[in-house]
């Protein structure tokens, strides 16, 4: 079992190698004009891929894994998922030094992993206990790694070039691929594919049918969703509430001379000035 483990590891690392390895020489005649997206030519054929295998795959599966499977039930596989994802949430969190984050994290897996009957019941929020999700690329970029050119990867959607190095390392720390059976890994991966999918059926048919570019308006929400993951350390140091939450702010990751930060959204508009109020005269002229 170990044996067939480690066969199914090397292979997923030289993918991921494979993947990057051609994305960086391989495309270097499909340029775009974007500087965060110079790839886009090829992204947005690997986008295509990806839409015709998931017409033709794992949205019918989703689509009827939502009308077979009661709300109840499609909660408790949330859970369980979700529950497994804590553990490497702690484990990120502290080489982020979050460690208050860390214990919550930790304290969750323990309490729905037991009480919570493996993650099916999330009995952590009934106690108040925050949720945190923290993955390795959030840990690089807490510490300054710039994320790199988006990129589209097949099957499994938008990255980055960082999100995309470290991917091995996602699966070393995904306690579905340390199941002791090859079957019982491939059963969990595809439930947990179809469970993300359902859930994100309502937003891409709302996608679908709205009049704009589809691969863009992806690729931005993606590179500022994840913007947002990772300056959320550092608006929670000084950017207020309110930027920790909207992912707002130049944090320390943030390059002066471009005005991008390192994860390759742009830096918000500044406030405009207070209108004057009305009738309120003009401050006289300095002599």
């Amino acid at each position: 079992m170990n044996d067939d483990r480690a066969s199914a590891f090397r292979i997923l690392r030289l993918a991921a190698a494979g993947v990057v390895f051609a994305l960086l020489t391989g495309c270097a005649s499909m340029m775009g004009p974007n500087p965060r997206d110079p790839l886009e030519p090829f992204n947005r054929k690997m986008a295509e891929f990806n839409e015709h295998v998931d017409s033709i795959v794992l949205k019918p599966v989703a689509t009827a894994y939502r009308n077979g499977v009661p709300p109840a039930g499609r909660t408790a596989v949330s859970n369980f998922f979700g529950n497994l994802q804590d553990a490497w949430s702690a484990v990120n969190s502290v080489l982020q030094l979050r460690l208050q984050d860390a214990g919550e994290s930790w304290a969750r897996f323990q309490i729905n992993s037991t009480v919570g009957f493996f993650g099916i019941y999330d009995a952590a929020s009934l106690l108040n206990i925050d949720k945190h999700k923290e993955d390795f690329g959030q840990t690089l970029g807490r510490w300054g790694v710039p994320a790199g050119p988006f990129i589209v990867l097949p099957v499994l959607g938008p990255s980055t070039l960082r999100d995309a190095a470290v991917f091995p390392i996602e699966l070393y720390g995904d306690l579905v691929w340390h199941m002791p059976r090859g079957d019982e890994r491939s059963l969990l991966s595809g439930l947990r594919a179809v469970d993300r999918r359902a859930n994100l059926l309502r937003a891409s048919d709302v996608l679908d049918q709205a009049s704009l570019d589809k691969y863009s308006f992806t690729r931005e929400a993606y590179l500022q969703r994840r913007r947002a993951d990772v300056m959320d350390f550092r608006n929670s140091n000084g950017g207020g509430a309110l930027g920790s939450k909207l992912g707002i702010g130049i944090g320390k990751d943030s390059d002066p001379k471009d005005g991008k930060d390192n994860d390759g959204a742009e830096p918000p508009e500044p406030d405009a000035a207070p209108a004057k109020p009305a009738g309120q005269p003009a401050p006289a002229p300095a002599r």
